[in-house]
């Protein structure tokens, strides 16, 4: 076992000999967008993330799959298809699942990929002085919390759904070509708590630039009038103790950075040396973003 459970990674890692280890993962969850074929590709970009954020290579998946019997097969269909087409995107194959009865719908993959024994990339070994990268803007969580209630305009929830069907490969290409020191996902724990967590598995703290982070349309707004979700508000109540807010900031700001999300993008520690270069590929390679967001340092641990 190359990488367990002992620094919450984001998949777990296999050897099967000199030359290939593999990668293995799985998610799934409710609906946060009201399209079924949205969903669908939402759910499966995500559950595919944790391969790219390993330097891995997706090669199949199994349908993971939750509805209840009085559900359209229509819908149900958009769903998959909606998996499917990612998966398609991504170059893989799904090659079966098994489907439950249940209340809610859900759906993900349980993902299988392969990496290079010591080529993998982990959560683990950011080093002092690199360079965090994200690679895609925060707030997704805000916003779809507010189209549930009908507060998101329209165009605001088009761009959330957007980033969050957007697949993590580009980025995982131009890292993996590159060569950077550590990587994670952001989801759910949001870009302070997977922030700290790579932090405190490489034994290392972090300073971000509020005025760096990409943020998605209106996410200040909803932010402010309210559109705050549960897991949102359980991640300010565990990440609080680990951050330091500079004058000037609030607890605004701390909401939208604790955000939970889907389907976030990469965030990557880099040595300074080839920062510049990984911009570089990640524009090339057509990601969302790009942005240059903060640096590790010497510290406490976990700490931002």
């Amino acid at each position: 076992m190359l990488v367990g459970h002992e620094t919450g990674d984001d998949a777990a890692i296999y050897r099967i000999d000199e030359r290939v280890a593999l990668v293995l993962t799985t998610d799934f969850f409710a609906p946060i967008v009201d399209d079924p074929f949205d969903y669908g590709q939402i759910a499966a970009a995500n559950a595919l993330s944790d391969v790219y954020a390993v330097g891995g290579t997706p090669l199949t998946a199994l349908n993971i799959a939750a509805f209840p019997r009085d559900l359209g097969p229509d819908v149900i269909a958009k769903i998959l298809e909606g998996g499917q087409k990612k998966a398609e995107e991504a170059g893989i194959l799904i090659i079966g699942g098994h489907t439950i009865d249940d209340n809610e719908p859900k759906y993900g993959l349980a993902v299988t990929g392969v990496v290079t024994p010591g080529k993998q990339i982990t959560n683990a070994n950011a080093q002092p002085g690199d360079v965090l990268i994200i690679t895609k803007a925060i707030g997704s969580g805000i916003i779809t919390t507010a189209a549930k209630a009908g507060n998101a305009k329209h165009e605001s929830v088009k761009h959330a759904v957007q980033s969050m069907a957007t697949l993590n490969k580009g980025a995982s290409d131009a890292m993996v070509e590159v060569g950077v020191n550590s990587a994670t996902d952001v989801t759910g724990f949001g870009l302070l708590g997977h922030l700290s967590q790579m932090m405190k598995s490489s034994g290392l703290s972090a300073n971000l630039n509020w005025s760096k982070i990409p943020i998605l349309p209106d996410v200040v707004e909803l932010a402010q009038s309210g559109n705050i979700s549960g897991g949102t508000t359980r991640n300010i109540e565990t990440i609080r103790k680990n951050v330091t807010i500079e004058d000037g900031l609030s607890d605004l700001n701390l909401i939208i950075l604790a955000d939970a999300q889907t389907s976030g993008g990469l965030l990557i520690s880099v040595s300074e040396e080839r920062s510049e270069d990984l911009v570089n590929k990640l524009v090339n390679n057509q990601t969302l973003y790009s942005s240059v967001i903060g640096k590790v340092t010497e510290g406490n641990p976990g700490t931002i």
